[in-house]
């Protein structure tokens, strides 16, 4: 492969990169680069993330090691990791790639020189990636890279967002070529290896504990504080983190559900959230699950120490009362233990909700209509209520008992949930005895003419 006239010097990405041992970053970035120019399908699900439109005529091509005309070979450090190369027609459209592995973290200052370098050369945007979790592609972890002033994108990938991209197209039988098939293969078992140097969200930084501290002991969280700042950036990587997790599980693309306002406006969604964080001492996310019955709310109560993972459903007006709406549901959760699991009934008007274990509700469904005896329950909301006590508090436990219970509730309960969709109405009959007595007199009277 020749190099195009804009390069110095640079090399093809390698799927079998000739690097010293102790190039993990260099290694791994070389083998996906590879990956990605090589499987059709993995290239086109990728570039595709951050808006960029391919065909099946199009081609990808990558390089690691790049300097460009005109720039020093000898100033490595402000050397990108990669070129990504998209050929659609006549049109061509380039991108340079910074990438991290382990605990190393996208610098804005370099991202800055890129952005420079970029724009000097012509380059579209500029890619990284590390184990950061964005929200999306568009949304970058790094506030400095987010709110710079620079017309040159910067978009970024996680590895987990990389490996879950990967594993999605297998477990969909998306990749057409079995030699395709089979290096998508490869490449997701290598990233899965502890020497490629990619994990998963798996702590919360310090400012969790002194956070927790500060609500035990009464305290007001303030929305401007570094605490809360940067306890809901730890958050945003956990929710991301969930979101891939229970893609890789489920094999359907999970993602966080946001408002209108808050995809099209980060900065709102901080606002907001930082507000709701102060004001009620909870961290939540939803979490939107192709063809479940509702989406998925995950909720941490820092007041509680305790973590929330429900859905809600509308009752079935077609059921009378309320215990026989509840037994509708009911039928539906097929639990043994339900002492974690607790419904939330909710009433039409100012009724107040009320709320029940599973267990009670099974053992004697006729108490939801206690105090209710004249209204008839208008939706429920299903949810695993688990007090994680000292547990919560810490940086590495939150996290781990936090991504082993929402899959355990969406296994247990959520995954066998099914919505209640009310039937399309019919035509009465007397209307169409009507419309067919006046098709015959229409007859009649053609007749007589």
């Amino acid at each position: 492969m020749s190099l195009p006239s804009y390069l110095k010097s640079g090399d093809a990405a390698r799927l079998f990169p000739v690097l010293a041992t102790t190039s993990k970053e260099g290694r791994t970035t070389a083998i996906f680069l590879a990956c990605l120019s090589r499987v059709d399908e993995f290239g086109r699900s990728l570039i595709g993330s951050i808006g960029e439109s391919t065909g099946k005529r199009s081609s990808i091509e990558t390089y690691t090691e790049i300097v460009f005309t005109g720039e020093k070979d000898s100033n490595t450090e402000d050397r990108p990791d990669g070129l990504i190369i998209l050929q659609n027609g006549k049109r061509e459209w380039r991108a340079l790639v910074e990438a991290k592995v382990g605990t190393a973290q996208i610098g804005a200052e370099q991202v800055e020189k890129y952005r420079s370098l970029a724009r000097a050369h012509g380059v579209d945007c500029v890619i990284t990636i590390s184990n950061q979790f964005a929200t999306n592609p568009t949304s970058h972890p790094v506030e400095d890279i987010r709110k710079s002033r620079s017309k040159i994108p910067v978009f970024h990938w996680s590895w987990m967002f990389i490996l879950t991209s990967a594993d999605l197209l297998l477990s969909n039988d998306g990749v057409a070529g079995s030699d395709q098939k089979y290096l998508l293969n490869e490449f997701k078992r290598f990233l899965t290896h502890e020497s490629a140097g990619v994990k998963g969200f798996d702590r919360m930084p310090p400012e969790w504990t002194e956070l927790n501290k500060l609500v035990s002991a009464g305290g007001q969280i303030s929305p401007k504080s570094e605490l809360a700042h940067a306890v809901l950036e730890a958050w945003h990587q956990e929710t991301k983190d969930l979101s891939l997790i229970l893609t890789r599980k489920t094999e359907v693309g999970v993602t966080e559900k946001l408002s209108r306002k808050h995809q099209s406006d980060v900065s709102e969604r901080r606002k907001d959230e930082l507000h709701h964080l102060a004001t009620a001492a909870v961290l939540q996310c939803t979490l939107d699950i192709p063809h479940a019955a509702a989406p998925l709310e995950v909720i941490a109560d820092i007041t509680r120490r305790c973590v929330d993972i429900g859905m809600s459903l509308r009752a079935p007006e077609v059921r009378k009362s309320s215990k026989a709406r509840l037994n509708w549901l009911l039928r539906q959760i097929r639990l043994e233990d339900g002492n974690e699991i607790f419904i939330r009934c909710q009433w039409p008007g100012k009724s107040p909700d009320t709320q029940f274990s599973l267990t009670e509700l099974k053992n004697e469904p006729g108490i939801i209509e206690e105090g209710k005896e004249h209204l008839q329950v208008v939706g429920f909301h299903v949810f695993l209520s688990r007090r994680l006590g000292a547990r919560f508090t810490q940086q590495v436990n939150f996290v781990k008992d936090l991504e082993d219970a929402v899959p355990e509730f969406y296994e247990a309960v959520g995954q066998n949930l099914s919505a209640w969709v009310k039937k399309a109405p019919k035509i009465k009959q007397d209307e169409v005895d009507m419309a067919a007595l006046s098709e015959e007199a229409e007859a009649d009277a053609r007749s007589t003419d």
